[in-house]
C-alpha cells in the first residue's frame, strides 16, 4: 500500500548531489519536500539527477525552486533567460495588443522548463505591489497599480496552470510597502488594515480561486497584529481562512529569517507558524534548525499535512513537446523583444 506523504518540513541541500546526512534527514516521515537552489544547479542534466536522487529517497517529495525571472531565477545554463515581472510589465505597457500573449507565453515557458526537470514547482508568482520603496520585492513585482497586477497576474496563473503548474502567490498579505529585507531584518509596516486591504492584499483575494498556495511574508504589521503575517493566527485563520475563504495550502516563507526571529528559536518558529496556520514549512539554509524541527515534530506526534499532494507537478514536459508547441517560439521571441527594448534605453 502507497502511503500519502504527509511531511509538512521542506528542507535544502548543500550541493549538486546527496550526501548520507541528506538521505538520512529526507527519509524522516516528517519531511516533505525539498527546495533547490543555485548552488544545487550546475545543469539541466545534473539537475535532473539530482531530483532522480530524492525521488530514489521518496517518490512524492514536493520538489520546489524560486524560478521567478529576473535576479531571481535559480535554473539559468539550458533555460531561458527569463525577464523580471518588472520588465514584462513595461513591455506590454509599450505593447499592450501583445498583453496576452506575452503574460501566457512567458509564464508557460517558466513552468514547463521546470517541469521538465522534475521540479514540481516554482514559487511564483510575486503578487506584491512595488510601492518603489522595498529592497527585496523591487523589479519582482507586477506593478504598484493593484488593478494592473490583478489583470496581469491573471493571465500569468492561468498559463501556469495550463502547463500543469501549481500556483503560490508570494507575500501575503503584500511585502512590498516596507523598505527592509526579511531575509536580513524584520520589516513593519505601520499602515492600517483599512490601507493595506485597498491596496496590498487585494490581488491575493480578488485572485485567491487561482492561487493553490500563497506564502505570508515575514513582516509586522502591528495596526493588525503584533506578530509577523506568518505567525499570525489573525492573518492566516482569521483574515484568510474565515473571512476570505481561502482553502488553498499556506506555505511558511524560510523560516530561518531574520523576518522570522521574533518568535525565537527553530522550533519556536516551526510551532507558531503550524499554530498559526501554515500547512508547509521551509526551513533553509540552517541544517541544524532543519534537524531541530523535524525532531521536535517526531517527539510531539506534529499532525502530518496532505499538503504536499495538492501541490505536486499535474505534468511533466519532455524537451521535445516543449520546443514543438507554438508558446516555445513565441516566448522566446518575446524575450529577445523585451531585452532589446531594455538595451534601447
Amino acid at each position: 500500500m502507497t502511503v500519502a506523504n504527509t511531511g509538512r518540513l521542506i528542507i535544502d541541500f548543500a550541493g549538486t548531489q546527496l550526501d548520507a546526512s541528506d538521505l538520512d534527514l529526507l527519509r524522516e516521515p516528517e519531511v516533505g519536500g525539498a527546495i533547490l537552489f543555485s548552488r544545487n544547479f550546475e545543469s539541466r542534466r545534473q539537475v535532473q539527477e539530482l531530483v532522480g536522487e530524492i525521488r530514489a529517497v521518496k517518490v512524492d517529495a514536493l520538489i520546489c525552486v524560486d524560478q521567478e525571472g529576473g535576479r531571481v531565477q535559480r535554473f539559468t545554463q539550458g533555460f531561458a533567460k527569463l525577464p523580471s515581472l518588472q520588465q514584462i510589465r513595461r513591455y506590454v505597457d509599450a505593447n499592450p495588443e501583445q498583453t496576452q500573449a506575452v503574460l501566457s507565453s512567458l509564464a508557460w515557458l517558466m513552468a514547463v522548463e521546470v517541469l521538465s526537470t522534475g521540479v514540481d514547482l516554482s514559487f511564483a508568482p510575486v503578487l506584491d505591489l512595488d510601492e518603489c520603496s522595498s529592497s527585496v520585492i523591487g523589479d519582482r513585482s507586477l506593478s504598484p497599480d493593484a488593478d494592473r497586477a490583478i489583470q496581469l497576474a491573471s493571465i500569468y496563473l492561468d498559463a501556469m496552470h495550463i502547463a500543469g503548474m501549481a500556483t503560490t502567490g508570494k507575500h501575503f498579505p503584500g511585502h512590498g510597502a516596507v523598505t527592509g529585507d526579511s531575509h536580513h531584518e524584520q520589516p513593519i509596516d505601520t499602515r492600517s488594515f483599512e490601507e493595506i486591504q485597498a491596496s496590498d492584499l487585494r490581488p491575493f483575494v480578488e485572485l485567491a480561486s487561482k492561487l493553490d498556495a500563497l506564502m505570508p511574508a515575514h513582516v509586522v504589521y502591528p495596526e493588525v497584529d503584533a506578530n509577523p503575517a506568518g505567525f499570525s493566527r489573525r492573518w492566516i485563520q482569521e483574515i484568510l481562512r474565515r473571512d476570505l475563504n481561502y482553502s488553498g495550502v499556506v506555505f511558511s516563507d524560510d523560516l530561518s529569517m531574520q523576518g522570522a526571529a521574533s518568535a525565537g528559536g527553530g522550533v519556536d518558529r516551526a510551532k507558531a507558524a503550524i499554530e498559526a496556520g501554515c500547512d508547509l514549512l521551509l526551513v533553509c539554509n540552517d541544517r541544524d534548525m532543519a534537524i531541530q524541527v523535524q525532531q521536535w515534530m517526531a517527539d510531539n506526534s506534529v499532525p502530518g499535512s496532505d499538503a504536499v499532494m495538492h501541490m505536486l507537478a499535474r505534468r511533466r514536459w519532455t524537451d521535445s513537446e516543449i520546443i514543438s508547441d507554438k508558446n516555445y517560439s513565441l516566448a522566446n521571441n518575446f524575450i529577445k523583444e523585451i531585452e532589446e527594448s531594455i538595451a534601447s534605453v
